[in-house]
């Protein structure tokens, strides 16, 4: 949940919402009770637009979402079934966009082997949704860089990973990349329905997001020591991402996939950090071999379209990205 001060932050990015209620343009977010999902809310909030947060449960969620921002007049938190689209449109009633992140069922909340079909059937559902609400003009769709860094020729890994790269389907089922897998087929999925309904939709594919409650356990990190090797070793902050999300959402020009991250892993005093805040007493993290740690690799993805959007925005300098 992002602190009501650190949401400040956001405020001064950009222009579309209204202070009048009858002015304000009604989005959703769904799910909006993960990290990325309640810190779209309270921005969105902050820039003036109506927000319909969907959940898919609610008594805990709502009160955790009113609560953090004072019962705010223009939030109305409604609770969907991922498998019941028709749960979906009435999230979606009157708003002109959609911002959608998965969240996995607390009855099904670990990556496994079936979390690719819960993941595309969700993607589905809501896409389908979208097509049936006229109001929608536009989707925003959360991905994973993962869906783009797992080539099957990884000798090939001169070559620069961009936005037009998807990671192979089959690498990841034979090293049970879970998380590559359903993020991968879910964004497969939500493309066909969206050029097949004509559903304007463009999708914001983030790094491993940083958080102080971040561990090894986390399944964006299935096969870390391989994605350092390769030069594909992203993070990115949870403003930065929510930045990206709107800003994506608000540049009428946004079109397609969109790499985001704003730090890259490829040397030993980034591997050394991460680490530390992977690792638990009881953790293992996988590290890169020693050598290859100590001389760095070459960054090898590009988050260059992503850039020079919000650079055009204002909201972060022409400059390369970071290191943690």
């Amino acid at each position: 949940m992002a602190p009501a001060a650190a949401a400040d932050n956001y405020s001064h990015c950009y222009g579309g919402g209204s202070d009048d209620d009858d002015q304000a343009q009604t989005v959703c977010v769904m799910d909006a009770s993960g990290r990325l999902g309640s810190a779209l809310v309270h921005t969105l909030l902050l820039r003036g637009y109506a927000v319909h947060a969907a959940v898919q449960k609610l008594g805990k969620s709502q009160q955790s979402l009113e609560g953090s921002w004072g019962n705010h007049k223009k939030l109305r938190v409604f609770q969907t079934d991922l498998f019941d689209y028709q749960t979906i449109m009435e999230a979606l009633k009157g708003c002109t966009a959609l911002f959608y992140s998965f969240e996995p069922p607390s009855d099904h909340p670990n990556y496994d082997e079936l979390m690719a079909d819960v993941e595309v059937m969700a993607a589905h559902n809501a896409l389908e949704a979208c097509a049936q609400t006229p109001t929608v003009h536009k989707v925003v769709f959360t991905s994973s860089a993962t869906a783009v860094l797992w080539k099957e020729d990884r000798s090939s890994s001169s070559l620069l990973i961009n936005e037009s790269s998807w990671s192979n389907i089959n690498l990841c089922r034979k090293f049970k990349l879970w998380h590559a897998l359903s993020k991968t087929l879910a964004e497969k999925t939500a493309w066909a329905l969206a050029m097949d309904r004509d559903i304007n939709m463009v999708t914001v594919n983030g790094g491993l997001l940083l958080s102080s409650d971040l561990t090894i356990a986390n399944p964006y990190l299935k096969g870390a020591a391989e994605m350092y090797d390769d030069g594909v070793l992203v993070t990115v902050d949870l403003k930065h991402v929510v930045d990206a999300h709107v800003c994506v959402f608000e540049d009428v020009s946004s079109f397609g996939r969109y790499l985001c991250f704003n730090h890259v892993v490829n040397s030993h005093d980034e591997v050394s950090k991460l680490a530390r805040v992977l690792l638990s007493p009881s953790g293992q993290f996988s590290l890169p071999p020693p050598g290859m740690v100590e001389k760095g690799v070459q960054q090898r993805i590009s988050n260059k379209k992503l850039h020079e959007h919000m650079v055009g925005f204002g909201l972060i300098e022409d400059k390369p990205t970071k290191s943690p």
